[in-house]
């Protein structure tokens, strides 16, 4: 209990934000809220926290003002499913919210996209990666805006595989998001003809020694370690593979889902030649480059990976549909604004021009990158070379195979 009254202390924090106008002129005028539910504290507060949070306000800012002000609330889930729906169900019932974006941690998000559902608001999910989001577990009220575990399986996984690693041991946080990734995996692998020698389930977010998995892993006889991991959880397997002397004895160490910061953190040193796949880098071109120098402004120690960027796309595109229905009607229902959000094609710095899938998928390319050497990197975070680009339409799951209810005929 205790836990949780912490959870909801936090969701007390607020901004008015963007558009909102000076108090006697703003009377009057429809505010859209929305909820930033993440990790602040915990093994992904990197790879969402504060900076998914900078995201959100960034795309407030540049939606600008058109005629409604928007307010921006802010909470840390703890990565605890009940605290999540928790926050989600007070911040609907008590403080009016609309939308409550980013939430990472699969369990939390499967468990707050519930609750949107059954209050009809909307889910726009950023960083959490289970393809139960968009498939078994689907709902009219979701949006996953650019990545999920099919694509870095498809991806990370794939060219492990072409490149020879044809034999795994899996690292797999034990829940939702971890035993999504592995299966998704094992599918790419066995599919190409290679085998899968175990797995090693560990106690999530409780775990930070990884050694006896790394042993059972190394004894395995696998050629490539798949760490279906994320976070912090995925920085310290990578360096406790290395001081095991995994890479050194020609065993792949395969992060499946990892992250600029996470990058970062490794170092060059030890994560250079590390290959993973993210669907956004800041690096890629004059827009990815205008967005992530706007983010960096805000956060300097931690620029934009894949999951922020994917905060900041789907907030932009949730106020474009609310500018296109009109606020009042888009607070009435959040299944009528997600369907608004399918029918417009999306557009921003971040990915460039896409579109949502029926599933509530969102349609954009992979890139598969390979960490730099040390003597490749021209400034602190050039950190990527790009080797392949998966495009938007193979990237995602194919919809036959989602069994996403909204698909059928």
């Amino acid at each position: 209990m205790q836990a949780t009254r912490r959870g909801l202390m936090a969701a007390t924090t607020a901004a008015s934000l963007g558009g909102a106008l000076p108090r006697a002129r703003a009377q009057g005028r429809p505010k859209i809220k929305i909820g930033v539910l993440n990790d602040q504290s915990g093994p992904y507060r990197d790879t969402s926290g504060l900076t998914s949070i900078a995201c959100v306000e960034q795309a407030v800012q540049d939606f600008g003002d058109r005629g409604f002000d928007i307010e921006v609330l802010r909470a840390d889930h703890q990565n605890k499913p009940d605290i999540g729906a928790t926050l989600a169900r007070q911040w609907i019932d008590r403080d009016g919210v609309d939308v409550i974006a980013d939430v990472p941690t699969s369990s939390v998000a499967l468990a707050v996209a519930e609750v949107c559902r059954q209050k009809d608001r909307v889910h726009l999910n950023a960083s959490a990666t289970s393809v139960a989001l968009t498939g078994e577990q689907c709902s009219p009220n979701t949006i996953v805006w650019s990545f999920d575990t099919y694509m870095m399986a498809a991806s990370s996984g794939g060219a492990t595989v072409k490149a020879g690693g044809d034999s795994w041991f899996f690292i797999t946080a034990d829940y939702a998001f971890g035993h999504s990734l592995e299966q998704q995996t094992t599918l790419k692998v066995k599919a190409a003809g290679g085998t899968v020698k175990g797995a090693a389930r560990y106690p999530f977010p409780d775990t930070s020694d990884f050694s006896g998995f790394i042993t059972r892993a190394m004894s395995s006889g696998a050629k490539v370690i798949g760490l279906a991991n994320a976070g912090l959880d995925t920085v310290n397997s990578v360096k406790q593979c290395y001081e095991f002397g995994a890479m050194q004895r020609g065993v792949t160490v395969a992060p499946l889902l990892m992250f600029l910061s996470d990058v970062k953190a490794l170092g060059l040193d030890m994560a250079q030649g590390l290959v993973l796949t993210e669907s956004f880098y800041w690096d890629l071109n004059d827009r990815t480059r205008r967005f992530a120098k706007k983010i960096a402004a805000r956060t300097p120690n931690n620029w934009p990976a894949q999951s922020h960027a994917s905060a900041y796309g789907g907030a932009l595109h949730y106020l474009k549909a609310v500018a296109d229905m009109g606020p009042a009607e888009a607070k009435r229902s959040g299944a009528a604004t997600v369907a608004r959000m399918k029918a417009m094609p999306t557009d921003d710095d971040a990915f460039g021009p896409g579109r949502i899938r029926e599933d509530g998928r969102g349609l954009f390319p992979a890139y598969l990158f390979r960490v730099k050497k040390p003597s490749e990197s021209k400034s602190p975070w050039d950190l990527y070379t790009l080797l392949s680009t998966l495009p938007a339409e193979e990237a995602a799951r194919p919809l036959a195979d989602s069994g996403c209810k909204m698909t059928r005929g």
